[in-house]
């Protein structure tokens, strides 16, 4: 008769718990793979984004009523944008689920200290994550093709959302120090492209879509010629 001492039987059991783990990895890393891929070649600085009509700037928080400073240096990039003539209106989109809270307020004013018009400047005030504020940039808005500002560990989830949602996205990634909400960004943005993958396969509708608007279509026509 054989006998079998125990590190027999553990050491199929410790194969298949390090075969899962691998696995589990691997599915783990798809969403961020599938954000990568597709916006590949379509990220850069100001200086590389092509002419487009609209930039499209993600909401990122306030602190006492005012852009966070990472929220005010996307501001910043897409008033550059303006200023070098590369797009015509900004679409700010943000949270405004509270009357005390409203993010496109807040942006529109910074961009309108910082030179760009109010009247091309529109606001979507119920753009509560990436996926809502793409989806609603087609829907609602008419936008069909748009240069995304946002910062650089965030920008090709939005850039991929958006592709998903109809809207082809140019990607500005905003450089930034590498302090401890950069790596919070980054270490966040590994969750969020599981959620973002799920949102372009099932496309769920915002959490508000409401009534076409015709902001940005307006704000186009009073730039004409610009």
């Amino acid at each position: 008769m054989r006998v079998f001492g125990r590190g027999a039987g553990e050491r199929p059991r410790k194969r298949h718990v390090a075969q899962a783990v691998m696995a589990g990895c691997v599915l783990a890393l798809l969403p961020s793979t599938w954000t990568y891929a597709t916006a590949d070649g379509r990220v850069g600085a100001v200086a590389q984004a092509p002419a487009r009509d609209v930039a499209i700037v993600f909401g990122a928080g306030l602190w006492h009523g005012e852009p966070t400073p990472y929220l005010a240096r996307r501001l910043d990039a897409a008033a550059e944008l303006y200023r070098a003539g590369k797009v015509r209106v900004v679409l700010v989109t943000g949270d405004n689920g509270r009357a005390e809270y409203d993010e496109p307020d807040a942006m529109r004013a910074y961009l309108v200290r910082h030179g760009v018009p109010d009247g091309h400047v529109v606001s979507d005030f119920a753009g509560f994550d990436t996926w809502d504020s793409c989806v609603r940039a087609k829907k609602i808005f008419g936008v069909d093709r748009a240069v995304l500002v946002s910062q650089g560990f965030h920008i090709r989830r939005a850039v991929a959302l958006c592709d998903a949602a109809g809207v082809e996205g140019f990607g500005v990634g905003v450089a930034d120090v590498h302090d401890a909400t950069w790596y919070y960004g980054g270490a966040r943005e590994m969750f969020a492209a599981g959620k973002a993958a799920l949102d372009a396969v099932f496309k769920p509708d915002p959490h508000f879509l409401g009534e076409r608007e015709k902001g940005v279509a307006e704000a186009l026509a009073g730039s004409a010629g610009r």
